[in-house]
C-alpha cells in the first residue's frame, strides 16, 4: 500500500457496522473497542489506518482510539519503531514464544493470547519492572478445533485463577477465535460459551479476577454476531485493509 492511500472510508464503514450491531443488541457502541489486525500489513498501510483514525476522532472526539494487533513478534518489532509518533496501543493477538517475550513487551500494552500458566509466569517476571501491570487476556478454544490455540472452556476458570494470582499481570478478559462454520448458531454457541466462562470467573471472587470483564471475539466477517453475544473488542483486518497478499516489506 502506498503511503498516500487513505483508509477513512473503510474504517468509517466498520465503525458504522459496530454501531448498528450495538443498537440491534441494545448496547452502547462506546462499550465496543475496535482492534485493527495489522498483521501482514506494511508499515505504510498501518500508518494510513492510524491516520484515518486520528481524523475520525478529530471530527468526533467521542470515538475511542483504535488498537493495533499483531500475531508475530518479528512483524511487531519491524513496524513499531516507525509508528511511535502516532502513539498506537499494541496488542499481541498471536502465540507468543518464551524467547520473544522481552521483544514483545517493549511495545505491547496487552497480550491477548495467554493460554498457559508457564507463559503467564514468564510475562509476570518480565513485567515486574514496568510501572503498571501488564494487561493479559486468556485465550480459550471454544470450538475445540485442533488448529486453534487456547485452553478448553472447562480449563479456563482454573487458568484465570492461577494467572490472576501473579504479581505484575492484570487479567482483563478472554479472547477466542470463532468456530470455522457457515452456521451462525455454531459460531454464536462458542461466543456464548466464552461469555459464560467470563461470568463464572468474575463471579468466583478469586483474587485478581474482578477485572476479567473483557471479551475479545469477532472479526471482519462476524463482528455483528460477536457483538450480539457480548464482545467488547472486535478484531478487524480485511474489512479495513482489504484482501491483500502478505506484506513483503515495510
Amino acid at each position: 500500500m502506498e503511503a498516500d492511500v487513505q483508509l477513512d472510508a473503510p474504517l468509517a464503514a466498520v465503525r458504522a457496522r459496530v454501531t448498528r450491531a450495538c443498537e440491534a443488541a441494545g448496547r452502547d457502541p462506546g462499550d465496543v473497542t475496535l482492534l485493527l489486525a495489522s498483521k501482514a500489513q506494511t508499515t505504510a498501510a498501518t500508518r494510513a489506518a492510524l491516520q484515518a483514525d486520528e481524523r475520525a476522532r478529530a471530527a468526533d472526539p467521542s470515538l475511542r482510539p483504535v488498537l493495533l494487533g499483531e500475531s508475530k513478534v518479528q512483524e511487531l518489532v519491524a513496524k513499531a519503531p516507525d509508528l511511535v509518533d502516532l502513539a498506537p496501543s499494541w496488542h499481541m493477538i498471536g502465540p507468543l514464544q518464551s524467547n520473544k517475550v522481552n521483544a514483545a513487551l517493549r511495545w505491547v500494552s496487552c497480550v491477548e493470547s495467554v493460554a498457559s500458566v508457564d507463559l503467564a509466569r514468564r510475562l509476570a517476571v518480565r513485567a515486574a519492572a514496568r510501572d503498571v501491570p501488564l494487561d493479559v487476556m486468556l485465550q480459550v478454544n471454544v470450538s475445540g478445533e485442533p488448529t486453534k490455540q487456547g485452553v478448553a472452556p472447562h480449563e479456563a476458570v482454573r487458568l484465570a485463577v492461577e494467572v490472576g494470582a501473579l504479581e505484575g499481570l492484570r487479567v482483563v478478559g478472554f479472547m477466542t477465535i470463532g468456530a470455522r462454520s457457515d452456521d451462525d448458531r455454531v459460531v454464536a454457541a462458542g461466543y456464548d460459551r466464552l461469555r459464560e466462562v467470563r461470568d463464572d470467573v468474575v463471579a468466583s471472587g478469586a483474587p485478581g479476577t474482578a477485572s476479567a470483564c473483557g471479551l475479545s471475539m469477532g472479526m471482519s466477517g462476524d463482528l455483528e454476531l460477536a457483538i450480539a453475544c457480548g464482545s467488547t473488542t472486535v478484531r478487524v483486518g480485511t474489512a479495513v485493509f482489504g484482501s491483500r497478499p502478505a506484506a513483503t516489506g515495510r
